[in-house]
């Protein structure tokens, strides 16, 4: 029987890497996403937060983007996904056409569904401890996030 450590040994380091850049990228969508949302909420409360959660995304790419210097990657993920441009994009569309609070907290709640798989992904594989606590400390953060936009569009139908 393998204990923890003999596990976490396994793990190369390409793979941490290439885990952490899959969450940056999810941040990277939800940084852009927070930001382009919010500008069209009508709701100020809303607006503000949503301000606040794009920086807090920029805060938790950075925090891995440290991380990954440390380890010896000095390349780290430039862009978003291509999923996260889509909903930015009908996001947009959205509230161009009309589309209400409710409407835009749908596309943001439907993106930290995605920025919440991305977390639990990174967190189901046998990273070293370091990067494994960051993760669950901003995994928290995420959840608490989305909980706060879930009941933001119920409370704007």
């Amino acid at each position: 029987m393998s204990t923890q450590s003999e596990t976490t040994a396994k793990v190369t380091n390409k793979d941490v890497q290439d885990t952490l850049h899959s969450v940056i990228e999810s941040l990277i969508d939800g940084q852009e996403g927070f930001q382009a949302i919010g500008e069209h909420l009508k709701d100020e409360t809303l607006r503000r937060y949503f301000a606040a959660e794009s920086l807090k995304r920029a805060s938790f790419r950075g925090e891995l983007e440290t991380m990954l210097h440390t380890e010896g990657d000095h390349d780290p993920k430039q862009s978003g996904s291509v999923s996260g441009t889509l909903r930015r994009t009908w996001g947009d569309l959205k509230a161009r056409l009309g589309g209400g609070d409710h409407t835009l907290l749908e596309t943001a709640e439907a993106a930290e569904d995605a920025a919440k798989k991305a977390y639990k992904d990174a967190l189901d594989k046998e990273l070293p401890l370091p990067a494994h606590q960051l993760l669950s400390t901003q995994y928290a953060h995420i959840q608490e996030s989305h909980d706060y936009v879930k009941a933001a569009r119920d409370s704007h139908k």
